[in-house]
């Protein structure tokens, strides 16, 4: 066998690689998430059982500040969240600094979310409290997305429904986005956990736990999101003209849509900060600590390999909502 036949077989088993590789990324990749026409649509207090037509992203703001929280089963957790949430907007200190809407997206919960948001929303008839149910489970990413392409606010929170932040300390997310992002600019400030890693909220968390929180740090460094020291807490404010380049160009719709977040804010030079906050873990996780590693890999290695091959692009503009 000569040289030149040898070169075509090498040639031919690398192209037949690759060509298996573009495969099953494309298989692997998650499909687009379809908003449906119900989910266009809110229940609230005032009206339980006709829903309402819920605003675009790509429409002017209408309050200063809308939070998103993505809930799935939590209908023994959210009330202790929502108390802290309303508790603090209404404070004296704040009573006119906020005009606010609260969002909750019951992302296909199977234990009536939907049902016991909307008594709690008759506890707080002075809030704006919206309640959308997807129609199916996309997995937390897509619950947070859905609830940003359809919020009011001029800047936009997103907070677990695990209470598991303080909320208070809105207030410093709040500050630093008025120095990276004044004028509303486009700008994302991440609230961390990064401070707390000697201290006993992690250090008596499971080793499993933080065996997967350090080996996580070590692959986002790789894919590039390496100088944001906690890409996974769930308490992200963004600006509105952020969210209208980011959301719109999210994919991702399970737990590594942070890091696809972060990564779509790189690109479109968005400038991020990083503020340290309080937290403490809750019981009662959807992490599955022993699949969700292999999961996050994955994740991971598709949302990196499709953004440099082109396939996921995040557009500069203020692109429109589903």
């Amino acid at each position: 066998m000569d040289q030149s036949t040898l070169l075509y077989g090498a040639i031919t088993l690398v192209v037949c690689g690759l060509a298996s590789l573009y495969v099953a990324l494309v298989a692997w990749s998650p499909p687009p998430i379809v908003t449906r026409e119900s989910e266009k649509k809110y229940l609230c207090h005032a009206s339980p059982k006709k829903p309402r037509p819920l605003p675009r992203l790509a429409d002017p703001s209408s309050v200063d500040l809308t939070v998103v929280v993505p809930a799935y089963n939590e209908t023994e957790r959210l009330p202790i969240m929502l108390a802290s949430t309303i508790d603090h907007l209404t404070s004296p200190a704040l009573k006119h600094k906020y005009k606010f809407e609260v969002l909750i997206v019951d992302d296909g919960s199977s234990d009536n979310t939907s049902t016991a948001s909307l008594k709690l929303a008759a506890k707080y008839p002075k809030c704006d409290i919206r309640i959308v149910t997807l129609e199916k489970n996309w997995g937390k990413g897509g619950a947070v997305r859905h609830g940003m392409l359809f919020g009011g606010g001029e800047r936009l929170l997103m907070v677990d429904a695990d209470g598991a932040s303080r909320f208070t300390d809105l207030e410093l997310l709040w500050e630093a986005m008025d120095k990276i992002a004044p004028d509303n600019a486009p700008g994302v400030v991440v609230g961390s956990r990064a401070h707390l890693v000697e201290t006993e909220a992690v250090v008596k968390r499971s080793l499993l736990r933080n065996i997967l929180m350090y080996g996580l740090h070590t692959i986002l460094r790789i894919v590039g999101v390496g100088h944001i020291r906690d890409t996974q807490c769930g308490f992200k404010l963004f600006s509105r003209a952020a969210a209208q380049q980011i959301f719109p160009a999210q994919h991702l719709p399970t737990w590594m849509f942070d890091v696809e977040l972060l990564l779509l804010a790189k690109q479109l030079r968005i400038p991020v900060a990083e503020v340290p906050i309080d937290w403490h873990e809750v019981a009662g996780s959807k992490l599955n600590v022993v699949t969700a590693p292999l999961q996050m890999l994955r994740d991971l290695l598709i949302v990196r390999a499709n953004h440099l091959l082109g396939r996921w692009k995040a557009v500069p503009s203020k692109a429109k909502s589903d």
